[in-house]
């Protein structure tokens, strides 16, 4: 597939998720490097959405290890149970925080980011790191995000 997406935001957040996670489909189609894959799973999700941060941490020891991202520069290391990210690899559960000045612990990589998401990448029973996306809005995130950014890792995963 060519390395150009159809972005439409003209219409609702669920039909962007219906066109999009096909392209992502084709853009890993064939590829085995599983960093190469984050990486334009980030740079897709950022462009079609224009979130704030869209990124990977990567489980390495005790710790998350900051991966492929998009957006402004990035706490790079996060202990397990730490912050919105440790604490998703630690429940092995997707976190939705509304504000995350309001998340118990919540580490504070940029002081514009508002609102988060973070799912959980699970192999073989195994969380092996983090999918994080940032908002610079209150509330941006919801069931739809929840549902269709899980059906991406499952993308990610299967190649």
């Amino acid at each position: 597939m060519a390395e150009d997406l159809i972005i439409n935001r003209a219409v609702t957040k669920a039909e962007q998720y219906e066109s999009l996670i096909p392209q992502i489909e084709g853009l890993l189609y064939g590829e085995t490097d599983f960093v190469a894959n984050m990486a334009n799973v980030a740079a897709a999700l950022k462009e079609q959405f224009n979130w704030f941060w869209v990124g990977f941490y990567l489980v390495k020891n005790d710790e998350l290890v900051l991966g492929p991202f998009q957006g402004p520069v990035a706490c790079t290391r996060i202990k397990k149970g730490k912050g919105v990210c440790g604490s998703s690899w630690a429940q092995e559960e997707t976190l939705i925080v509304s504000d995350v000045d309001e998340f118990p612990g919540h580490i504070a990589c940029a002081f514009a980011s508002k609102s988060e998401i973070v799912l959980p990448l699970i192999k073989s029973g195994e969380v092996i790191g983090v999918l994080d996306v940032d908002s610079e809005f209150l509330n941006h995130f919801d069931d739809t995000d929840k549902v269709n950014l899980e059906k991406v890792i499952a993308v990610l995963l299967n190649k």
